[in-house]
This record gives structure tokens, sequence and C-alpha cells, in this order.
């Protein structure tokens, strides 16, 4: 494992005691403007989001309906009742993004897939960067006002689904997630800047609570004025 990586491991709880998980669980709260560029109504309603650690599958409920959740996998999302009967699915669903631009309108499906793919990649960070085909390189520093932040570029393999196949993720002296930056290929490739913040211990794993995810312009900052998405965590518990 790449030096830096492994200091990134340790100080967000270690391989050791992440092995030993199996799912966490959290409480989301979402908002920020990309959801109405989709079409979609979004609400600060509270969700119960489950997400798997050593396998993509995520889950979120309610979605849709009180007694309603979604499922997640790569190659199949579904919107289904809570005793496994199915409301509404679809196979290979990154295909049905094809020609998506930052306003094509989304359906259900398509938001469920979305939402599934992110949270997962979220709530895995930094534990997925040493995951199998996963390949890591120590870029250029960036100055975030008096401070320095490392910054580790990551090579996803084609068998893991999320944004987009290079990501940034930026790491403090404590070597705390800072900043995510990526592209959302399933909606034209826009650019985003993700900010983290509000970092919690559970179980002997760190994460952030707090994640602003704002377009990012040009000079690879982000534009506060344009907060895409906004996710609060709580109650979070690993199992």
């Amino acid at each position: 494992m790449n030096h830096f990586l492994a200091e990134i491991i340790e100080a967000h709880g270690g391989m050791e005691r992440w092995k030993a998980k199996t799912k966490v669980e959290a409480t989301i709260v979402t908002g920020g403007g990309f959801f109405a560029l989709k079409g979609l109504m979004q609400d600060r309603s509270p969700r119960r989001m489950t997400v798997w650690l050593h396998e993509e599958r995520s889950s979120v409920q309610p979605y849709g309906a009180p007694d309603q959740r979604t499922m997640f996998t790569p190659d199949r999302i579904t919107i289904e009742k809570f005793d496994g009967t199915i409301v509404a699915e679809r196979r290979t669903p990154r295909d049905s993004f094809a020609g998506h631009q930052m306003n094509t309108p989304w359906d259900p499906i398509h938001r469920a897939y979305f939402n599934g793919e992110a949270l997962w990649t979220y709530l895995v960070t930094p534990f997925l960067l040493a995951m199998d085909g996963v390949r890591v390189e120590e870029t250029e520093p960036w100055q975030e006002g008096a401070q320095t932040w490392r910054v580790l570029r990551t090579w996803l393999p084609g068998s893991i689904e999320s944004h987009c196949a290079i990501q940034d993720f930026f790491f403090d002296d404590t070597l705390l997630l800072r900043r995510h930056d990526y592209q959302v290929n399933i909606a034209g490739g826009f650019a985003a800047a993700q900010l983290t913040s509000d970092h919690i211990t559970v179980d002997g794993i760190c994460l952030p609570t707090k994640r602003r995810a704002y377009t990012r312009g040009p000079d690879r900052r982000p534009v506060l004025d344009m907060l895409m998405v906004a996710i609060d965590f709580s109650d979070v518990r690993f199992s």
C-alpha cells in the first residue's frame, strides 16, 4: 500500500478495525440546488442510509413512500417495499444516463442510482482507496488559506461505480479528509469540489458528518455561491 495512504487509513481508524465491520448506517438530510435542475423535489426529511462496506451495495429508506426503500448495486437499482416486493427496477442502470447533461430531467430510478453510488463512495472513503484494483498517487499539495492539504489522485477500476474514474482526495495536517474532487459523469461531467467537515469517531472509525458539494471553477476552487448538494449525517452506527 502507498505509504501516505497507509497513514491516512490509520488516521481514520485503521484497516483491522474497518475489516471487522460489515455495514454502516446513518441518518441523512440532503439539500442543494442540483435536484431542482433535475426536476426533482428535495425535502429536508431525515432518511436512513445503509452502506455495505466490502461490496458495492447500499439502500435508503423511506424512498417515495413510507414503506419503500431503494437497493443499489452497480448492475441493478430497485425501489421496493419493505417486504421485498419490487415497485420499480432498472438493470445496467448507468446506461440510462447516456447523453445526459446537468439539467436533463431524472426519474425516481435515476435519483435512486445517484444516491446509491454517491453515498456508498462517501461512506467507505478513505478505505475505498485501498480496495482491490484502485490505484493512488500523491500529487501537488493544495494551499487552503494558511493550511497545506496533501492530495491523493485516485484511479478507480471499472468494477466500481462512482462519479468518475479519476478523483482527488485532500487531507489536512492531521490526515483527515477535507475535500473530494470529481466530475459527475451521469450529469454531463460537470466538475465538483466537495468540502467535508465536522468529523466524528464511531467505534474508532473517523468520518466527516457534513459534506457540501459545489461546482468547481477553472482555478480548481469551489464556487461557493453554487451549492449543488449538501449532506448532513447523524446517528452513525457500524455493525
